[in-house]
Order: structure tokens, then sequence, then C-alpha cells
């Protein structure tokens, strides 16, 4: 039952939601992370003060960002809710969805960094010479057409 499970997610993930990476591991808590974010609102990194401001009236997380710099990608914001000497969460057991979701795999794709220290990683769903094997029927359905 496990395995069929286990074949239903990954159809699912790569399919249906069609990511090519998974997100393994575990955070540690170091509050690395919360220190450079870009956050992505729909289809795009936010990139002005304005879209900032209408989105802190959306949803009481976004209150506790703050604007640290502009870059060429948009907004860069730190989290308010950093102990200022442990550089933990403070509000960590209830943090946002966004936060317990982090790191993303889009996040990922635009070059996005993870800290070397962090519990978390990327790893391809499906491996190269599966990748390779599905290229290789394409061609040769093509080829009896």
């Amino acid at each position: 039952m496990k395995k069929l499970y286990e074949k239903f997610k990954r159809f699912f993930v790569l399919k249906i939601l069609r990511k090519k990476y998974q997100r393994v591991g575990k955070c540690k808590a170091c509050g690395k992370c919360c220190k450079n974010i870009h956050i992505k609102h729909y289809d795009h990194l936010i990139k002005d003060e304005e879209e900032f401001e209408n989105l802190k009236k959306l949803h009481y997380f976004f209150n506790f960002l703050e604007v640290i710099e502009k870059s060429d990608m948009g907004l860069v914001f730190a989290c308010t809710k950093l102990h200022p000497e442990t550089g933990k969460c403070t509000a960590y057991n209830k943090r946002a969805i966004l936060c317990r979701t982090y790191p993303q795999e889009e996040i990922f794709m635009l070059g996005g960094i993870i800290a070397e220290e962090c519990g978390f990683s990327f790893t391809p769903i499906e491996t190269f010479e599966e990748v390779f094997a599905n290229v290789k029927k394409k061609k040769v359905k093509k080829g009896n057409n």
C-alpha cells in the first residue's frame, strides 16, 4: 500500500503540480532565511512599497516584515520576529504558512541560495536516467509515426 501511495504522490507532484525538485530535510530554526527574503505574490516578486502596503492589508503576516533593501529582483525583507541576540524566531511554533513551507522550489529555481547550514536542500524528483529514458521513448515514438 505504501508503494502505491508513493507512486501516486510522485505522479501528482511531477505531472499535476509540475515540480522538478523536492524539498528534503528539516528546519534548524537558525533564522538565517528570515533576513534576506524575496516574497513572491501570485506570479511575480514584490517590487515596490505600494504593493507591499496593499499586501499588509490582505494578510497580517506581512506586517511582521520590514523592507531592508531594493534589489534588481524586487524588495528584500527581513522578519521582525527574530530575537535580536540569538537570531532565532520568537514565533516559531505559531509561524505563518509562508515560513512553514520555506524554502520553496520557485525561489530555488530563480537562483535563490540556501545557506550551507540550513537543514533543507532540494533534490531532483526524477533522476537523470529517468529523464533520459523518457526523452528516448518520445524520440522512438516520433520515429515510428
